[in-house]
């Protein structure tokens, strides 16, 4: 996930509001945490985005388990809101996986790196870190649990283990879709979701034709 580092910022930080000075911090964390992950993500890296000291950004926003924190929690907020408003109060139906998938793609937009902020591997085991972005992990799996449970039983398989499997293969598709539209920058949230409806598609296609 490496990038190379962004060169600091060229108008600095003198005479911005310290809520959006906070914020021009956090955005610059989020591509840090996103692109090298929490244990390789650097202080002094991410004060250089921005063009200040990493001790006004200790100042600001704390030490680097807080600034963490500040980045996970609004995209781990922003993300189940959006799952839970695709998947609706009336059921699942054929169409909620798509409808998920764009709800992603466009609560990730202008911040694609904040998905491996979320799904960060390399947090210390037992701290606050990995205990809040766990419960995210858990909300989110829990939805994805109901929501393929239900698909299957509107196609007739009540059986908790195919209910298991589909919703393993689920987490892995869509955080493989997200890191195939993060190399793909041109790639709008729309656009998006009309390559997985056609995707989907011929992957029916030969489902069927292989029975």
């Amino acid at each position: 996930m490496a990038t190379p580092p962004t060169p600091p910022s060229k108008a600095g930080t003198k005479g911005v509001p310290r809520h959006h000075r906070r914020q021009q911090m956090l955005d610059a964390a989020t591509v840090e945490f996103g692109t090298r992950g929490y244990a390789a993500a650097s202080l002094p890296a991410i004060a250089a985005r921005v063009g200040v000291t990493k001790t006004l950004l200790h100042q600001y926003v704390g030490t680097k388990e807080d600034i963490y924190l500040a980045c996970l929690v609004p995209v781990g907020d922003r993300l189940l809101d959006a799952i839970r408003t695709a998947m609706g109060p009336d059921g699942t139906t054929p169409h909620t996986p798509l409808r998920v998938l764009d709800s992603i793609f466009t609560a990730l937009e202008g911040q694609r790196e904040a998905w491996f902020v979320l799904y960060d591997t390399s947090l210390p085991p037992g701290g606050e870190a990995a205990r809040r972005a766990a419960e995210y992990w858990s909300a989110i799996d829990r939805l994805a649990a109901g929501g393929t449970a239900e698909l299957l039983r509107a196609a007739g398989s009540a059986d908790p283990l195919d209910a298991d499997a589909l919703t393993y293969v689920w987490r892995d598709l869509v955080a493989t879709l997200v890191r195939w539209w993060v190399k793909h920058p041109e790639q709008t949230p729309a656009a998006m979701t009309q390559r997985c409806a056609r995707l989907f598609a011929a992957a029916a296609t030969l489902t069927a034709d292989g029975r």
